[in-house]
């Protein structure tokens, strides 16, 4: 007998077990009772003894029988369930989410996206973690991360790569800089400036690419401090230090104390990506891919 016939006839003596009745167990697993009688007969065969008393008026357990009802019931209560957690799963309706972020997506991509997923899948556990760009690539090749809104383009045959935001740089600088005066500001304003950025172990990939934007125009940037975060930058520049270089997503969160302009150049933006792996097919992935485009695409 098959294992999955035996599960079948296993279920079929607990139901009438509990119906003490051929014909309304016969009912509830949608068999005719002859069916039914023969599976009974079945299991009682391979087990090699009886389960029940049969006789024309009424259907009694054995003391194994019920010994075996009572530990077989609990047994297929919890083989059904583990059945419906793992349909729900399959279904992306449970199961767990490992997101992470970069900065630029901190503020509006991850957030707006993290929201309609959690409405629509309340019960799937969905952990997010901050990890810069050039990590994040790494925990995605390690299984550490679902996915990963990083810097792009990010071109690679094992990954998916969904861009969501194409953003303009701005010039943030302290009250009153003299950058402010001018009715525009491009990148040749930038050249003589004192420029402070976050580090090279933290921002490593965004310092890349500006590099390359700025490099493409001839010129070289005069980088005179660095700080490993946001607010320090912030700070530094509010102190009149110098002036940084940000994406348009953080611009209505910078504060009072500085003041903002943007890069005019065609070529002067960065791009925010997500990105998971090909193999990954999951289907939470795919429910989190469908809302954070409609998070994004700006």
């Amino acid at each position: 007998m098959s294992d999955y016939a035996g599960i079948e006839n296993v279920h079929s003596f607990v139901t009438l077990a509990e119906e003490l009745s051929f014909r309304r167990a016969a009912e509830r697993l949608h068999l005719d009772q002859s069916a039914l009688s023969r599976r009974i007969q079945k299991l009682e065969g391979s087990l090699g003894f009886r389960l029940l008393e049969r006789t024309t008026r009424e259907v009694r357990l054995t003391q194994a029988g019920r010994s075996f009802y009572e530990d077989n019931a609990h047994l297929l209560r919890g083989y059904e369930s583990s059945i419906q957690l793992a349909r729900r799963i399959a279904e992306g309706k449970l199961g767990s989410l490992q997101v992470a972020y970069m900065a630029f997506a901190a503020t509006e991509l991850m957030p707006a996206a993290v929201a309609r997923f959690r409405q629509a899948h309340p019960d799937v556990d969905l952990k997010i973690r901050y990890i810069r760009t050039q990590g994040q690539k790494i925990a995605l090749a390690n299984d550490e991360i679902d996915l990963g809104y990083m810097n792009g383009p990010f071109d690679h045959s094992d990954y998916h790569s969904l861009t969501l935001s194409v953003e303009p740089l701005y010039v943030v600088t302290p009250r009153n800089h003299a950058l402010l005066r001018l009715p525009v500001v491009t990148p040749v304003d930038l050249a003589n400036q004192d420029i402070i950025l976050g580090d090279t172990q933290e921002w490593e990939e965004y310092r890349w690419r500006l590099n390359n934007l700025f490099s493409a125009e001839g010129i070289s940037l005069n980088i005179a401090l660095e700080a490993s975060n946001t607010l320090a930058l912030l700070g530094l520049v509010a102190a009149g230090l110098g002036v940084t270089i940000y994406p348009e997503s953080l611009i209505g969160f910078l504060g009072r104390n500085v003041e903002v302009r943007p890069v005019m150049h065609p070529l002067f933006r960065i791009n925010t990506v997500l990105a998971w792996k090909r193999s990954n097919r999951s289907r939470q992935v795919r429910e989190f891919v469908d809302v954070a485009k409609l998070a994004g695409m700006r």
